[in-house]
């Protein structure tokens, strides 16, 4: 991906972000639960890189949506405060309760793009589920104390006047079994964010009956903790290519599609031999695999499912296309899900894949919306937007009209739905057309 020149990328920043995306200076790029104090093992190299192409640029230059020190709001969130502010997640809404627990892979037939010398590619996952029972299975946090002060540090605001929410996911708890094998979901996040941005679409599909799989793609994400208490933070060359870290991601996901195959077979690939929670080997379906990812996840989606066949469905979430991927035909489903200022009639990385859509297609609008509505940001920013001094007009400007809790709820309505009917064969009128239920999604035709 080629950087911009200075005056662009200000540019892009600020309608990525914004003054109403000041929170997402602490937000977007989340920790993920599994996560534990530790020491970063590295500095930043890269600040975000831009489309290589197309000057309409749909997804911003850092998913993490950094902003200048300067912009930091801390000041305002602490004074006059005595206790932290208290952020909070939606419930899931399926009608089952949810753990989790999170692995660390190492690909040893891969070396790491992104760091000198031959080390080998390794990943942090968190994986969610239906679970048997949840008694005396402690609740997730979204990024745990330690690593979570480091994270906040780090754009300098502290425990004191943030903490970050609970899940609604139990670590460790078995398995359900009654439900018989899982289709499975892997999820991409946005370039230079975090695989817990995807949480509150992740722990509703669980709850739906879903084994989902987040997948934090080292050295791009901006910042990475694994078990030992070492973090690895953004090394991205500034020089790279879009199509480039698109390969990378789709590479990263077969290795993690071939890590369940050992699950499935009674193995446990985890590099540390971590515990597995009882009942996953015999739920794993690996004939039945889906991704979605939203921003450059998204994106992610095409070229993962040009590389690796066993993805039989696919979503994309608000994000560009880069490469040749685009141009291939794909006979597998595949929907595009757009925010309110964003489609096919104004993306041309979208009309390319259109027609090469050989398989189900179908193409839809949540209006109203903004990029960053597709991830947890949506509905952790305006619990703190009054503490910041933010007006609603600030909010709306990143995040649209759309209520928090409307946008949530259609996002893993529709993500079900299209799930539901390509990986179980459970057709939903949903996807046949306009609905009074939900006036909010727009075929684009």
């Amino acid at each position: 991906m080629h950087h911009r020149r200075p005056r662009d990328r200000r540019r892009l920043i600020a309608r990525a972000v914004g003054t109403a995306g000041v929170l997402a200076v602490a937000l977007s790029a989340g920790v993920t639960p599994s996560m534990a104090a530790g020491k970063a093992s590295a500095k930043p190299t890269a600040s975000g890189s831009s489309p290589d192409e197309d000057p309409t640029n749909w997804a911003p230059e850092n998913d993490s949506a950094a902003l200048p020190k300067a912009a930091h709001p801390a000041p305002t969130l602490s004074r006059g405060r005595s206790s932290a502010v208290q952020l909070k997640l939606p419930a899931p809404s399926g009608p089952y309760q949810v753990g989790t627990f999170s692995q660390h892979l190492v690909d040893k037939s891969r070396t790491d793009p992104y760091v000198p010398g031959n080390r080998a590619r390794e990943l942090m996952v968190t994986y969610w589920y239906p679970a048997a029972s949840t008694s005396g299975y402690p609740l997730a946090p979204w990024m745990p104390s330690g690593s979570g002060a480091h994270f906040l540090r780090s754009r300098g605001l502290s425990p004191q006047q943030v903490s970050l929410p609970t899940t609604s996911s139990h670590v460790l708890a078995p398995v359900t079994t009654k439900l018989g094998k899982l289709p499975v979901l892997l999820y991409s996040t946005g370039l230079h964010s975090d695989r817990a941005m995807g949480t509150a679409l992740a722990e509703d599909l669980a709850s739906r009956g879903y084994i989902v799989i987040a997948v934090d793609h080292t050295h791009d994400a901006n910042e990475v903790q694994f078990p030992n208490g070492r973090i690895e933070v953004n090394t991205m060359p500034s020089g790279a290519h879009s199509s480039d870290t698109l390969d990378v991601r789709a590479a990263d996901i077969r290795f993690v599609i071939n890590q369940l195959g050992t699950i499935a077979k009674g193995g446990n690939p985890d590099a540390d031999r971590a515990k597995l929670p009882s009942g996953l080997t015999k739920t794993v379906d690996t004939s039945h695999i889906g991704m979605f990812g939203w921003s450059l996840g998204g994106a992610a989606v095409d070229t993962a499912m040009q590389l690796d066949h066993r993805i039989a469905a696919g979503a994309n979430l608000d994000g560009q296309f880069f490469g040749s991927a685009p141009g291939k035909d794909l006979s597998r489903p595949f929907m595009l899900f757009s925010s309110g200022t964003h489609n096919r009639n104004n993306d041309s990385s979208w009309r390319k894949l259109w027609p090469h859509l050989k398989g189900y297609r179908v193409d839809i609008q949540l209006h109203t919306s903004r990029h960053l509505s597709f991830s947890d940001n949506e509905w952790l920013v305006p619990q703190v937007a009054p503490l910041l001094g933010m007006s609603q007009a600030q909010v709306q400007q990143q995040y649209g009209t759309i209520d928090p809790n409307r946008a949530i709820k259609i996002q893993r309505v529709y993500l079900a739905a299209f799930f539901d009917q390509e990986l179980r064969k459970k057709h939903s009128a949903l996807l046949d057309g306009p609905t009074k239920s939900y006036p909010e999604i727009a075929f684009v035709r």
